[in-house]
């Protein structure tokens, strides 16, 4: 009577929790959570932390794709949705305007410029037909650097394992999964070109499972089974927000130690350099020439070129040759590049 009374039970309680799927009466599940604005990830507050430049960085962003070309797995149907997201560029830009609090760089729209010009088309042509005195658009402001890359990696099951026990029909089990996605990034001069940094860095995605239960027999006629579980997804559009973070920060502190840029204040600038390289590291191989000046930080990446920047008096030109009149960016772009200066015990780069 005991068995058949904990039988009865186990059946109410499976009939309870699947109540509690139903939706009430306004149409939403108990379950249901309320929008709110994306939280800033531990990567993200590292980044906003940053001290500030000397001088702000005019930079565009017309397109952060995915280069992976992979579809979602399934094991059932065909999957079209792509593995990643495809709107990589929004988080590329929110990381670059959170740099330093919003200090670091300035980001003019490019990726949707079409629709910019013709607003702009519009808001012309509207004037010169019934307001022929308005005073006419200022110039778009343009950028010095072009900020290029894009998703180039999604590895999947890189890493799976697990581990269960069962005694007399009782047990559970855990299984695990990880992928992996890689990211690169570049910033080259509009000037004349040259690739001025390039990083590439990459975030671990792990799957979790947890899974328990029991599936025996209480008496001679009645089987008695239960199973519950639970399975934690790492969301991998969070991956790769935070993978951009990442690479943002690395381009502003490895820019800053090879001379691209610099910090305002270069004792704190050089405290974020040596924090940064000792938590993220270079793994690659060493060499002598390669030996920074940060503390007593070892640098693994050759340092190829000293880029200097341009007096505020130097006009920059468009394809057409005219000049541009935005003395703001041209304050800002770098633009002389003196090659083939190496740093090492002997010729340090610059306090």
């Amino acid at each position: 009577m005991k068995l058949r009374g904990l039988t009865s039970g186990a059946v109410l309680a499976a009939g309870m929790i699947l109540a509690g799927c139903q939706t009430d009466g306004d149409g939403l599940s108990p379950l249901a959570e309320p929008p709110q604005v994306s939280n800033m990830t531990q990567i993200g507050e590292r980044l906003k932390d940053l001290p500030p430049p000397a001088r702000v960085v005019d930079v565009a962003v017309y397109a952060f794709p995915d280069l992976t070309g992979q579809y979602k797995e399934s094991d059932t149907t065909t999957e079209y949705s792509r593995a990643v997201t495809q709107g990589a560029n929004a988080f590329l830009i929110d990381a670059l305007q959170i740099a330093g609090n919003g200090k670091w760089f300035s980001v003019v729209e490019r990726s949707g410029l079409q629709n910019l010009l013709q607003e702009r088309q519009i808001i012309s042509t509207t004037n010169q037909q019934y307001s022929p005195g308005a005073q006419n658009l200022p110039p778009l402001r343009f950028a010095g650097i072009l900020i290029e890359g894009g998703i180039v990696g999604y590895d999947t099951n890189t890493m799976t394992g697990g581990a269960g026990a069962r005694f007399l029909g009782i047990g559970g089990d855990a299984k695990y999964r990880r992928d992996t996605i890689t990211v690169s990034l570049r910033a080259v001069s509009v000037s004349n070109g040259q690739v001025l940094q390039s990083i590439t860095t990459s975030k671990t995605i792990y799957s979790v499972g947890l899974q328990a239960g029991t599936f025996k027999y209480v008496a001679l006629n009645e089987l008695l089974e239960i199973e519950s579980g639970v399975t934690r997804n790492e969301p991998v559009t969070v991956g790769v927000r935070e993978a951009i973070e990442v690479a943002v920060m690395g381009l502003v502190v490895d820019g800053a130690r090879k001379g691209v840029w610099d910090f305002a204040d270069r004792k704190a600038g050089r405290k974020v350099i040596a924090e940064f390289i000792a938590r993220e590291g270079y793994r690659s191989p060493l060499q002598e020439e390669q030996v920074a000046s940060a503390g007593s930080v070892r640098i693994a990446q050759p340092v190829g070129a000293r880029v200097a920047s341009a007096p505020a008096s130097a006009p920059l030109q468009d394809n057409a040759g005219t000049d541009s009149t935005n003395e703001a960016s041209t304050r800002r772009l770098p633009v002389t590049v003196t090659p083939n200066t190496r740093f090492g015990p002997n010729n340090p780069p610059p306090a």
